[in-house]
């Protein structure tokens, strides 16, 4: 008599199951409801020219809540994207000055600077236990003064026009007219950042954000996993720069108020403050979310000092969602106690 033993494997969680654990399904609702708006305002916006001229702008911004995801879901936080996109274009335009032969040193040093910084955040978030607001706000008002020391306030230079491209140009194409270089590079890096997710560094990253004491004590190396975080969300931001230094002028102001952006971005995509819960389409779907969004204040006339406004409306209410799974999640885990039934006096 011959015994057969069959592995049977969990069913795996359908997409909707998927959209409600990882909080992804309320974003893409709004994105369809934008799109179909923007299609009944502007059925020009939807022709493949202008449709390629969006994402490209939007391309930068989806690199940006890529990484600034990474930090997140760790259950951190990176305020100093935004000053390292600004510096990064500033330094690109002084060192190259106009001068083709020098774009690809310069952005290979961009890049050494780029995680330079990201592993510093990450050093001094994790070994000497600064919490990350106070450490990111340190290295934005670092890299922010730093700049304006070096460039007296006034930057100079001049981007060369390959290292423009990427930002700006394209594929050439019958229909498109132009597949911009930018959306090519924002799926690219989509793609990775997917794949990094669906690795073990992913899993431990998650579960770090979510408890980084229980993800200690499994073997998860926390403290490495969050400077990796820190890292990625550097490179990130310097790719975000080089796209930016595409089509934005070399001034004081570039990358200023993009780490807010991308924060907003990431929390209007379903990815819990705190960590532990978020999928990385759902940012990648709030970046493209808020730009439409943006896109069609423009469309209604309205003022883009708006923008600040709906920014903290949906910081406060993602807190304050947070808040509330957070309290649901210690609710869960403590179980009612059953008071013990009273015996009889004089029972055995």
């Amino acid at each position: 008599m011959t015994t057969s033993t069959e592995t049977v494997r969990p069913a795996r969680p359908s997409v909707l199951t998927q959209l409600r654990h990882n909080g992804s399904g309320p974003v893409l609702v709004v994105l369809a409801v934008l799109i179909a708006v923007m299609l009944v305002l502007n059925p020009g916006f939807y022709e493949p020219p202008s449709l390629m001229a969006f994402l490209r702008n939007a391309a930068p911004l989806v690199v940006l809540a890529i990484g600034q995801y990474f930090v997140i879901v760790s259950g951190e936080f990176d305020l100093s994207v935004g000053s390292l996109v600004g510096a990064q274009v500033v330094i690109a335009a002084k060192l190259i000055n106009g001068e083709e032969d020098r774009t690809w040193p310069v952005i290979a040093l961009m890049i050494g600077f780029g995680l330079l910084v990201g592993l510093v955040n990450g050093l001094v978030t994790t070994l000497l236990r600064v919490p990350s607001f106070i450490t990111t706000l340190g290295t934005m008002l670092v890299l922010y003064g730093a700049i304006r020391l070096w460039t007296g306030g006034a930057p100079t230079g001049a981007l060369s026009e390959s290292f423009r491209q990427w930002g700006r140009m394209g594929i050439d194409m019958p229909v498109l007219r132009q597949l911009p270089y930018a959306l090519l590079i924002m799926v690219v890096l989509a793609v990775v950042g997917i794949l990094v997710m669906r690795s073990s560094y992913g899993r431990v990253l998650v579960a770090t954000g979510d408890n980084d004491t229980a993800a200690t004590f499994a073997g998860g190396r926390v403290w490495l996993v969050r400077t990796g975080a820190f890292v990625l969300s550097a490179l990130f931001a310097t790719v975000a720069g080089i796209l930016v230094g595409g089509f934005a002028g070399v001034t004081a102001q570039v990358g200023q108020g993009m780490e807010f952006t991308a924060i907003t971005a990431v929390v209007l995509g379903g990815v819990l403050l705190g960590g532990g819960r978020g999928w990385i389409v759902g940012a990648i779907a709030g970046a493209l979310t808020y730009q439409l969004l943006e896109r069609l204040l423009v469309q209604l006339d309205m003022p883009s000092t708006l923008n600040p406004t709906i920014q903290g409306v949906i910081i406060i209410a993602a807190v304050a969602f947070a808040a509330n799974q957070s309290r649901m999640r210690r609710g869960s885990r403590t179980a009612p106690q059953t008071p013990a039934e009273p015996q009889p006096v004089g029972a055995a």
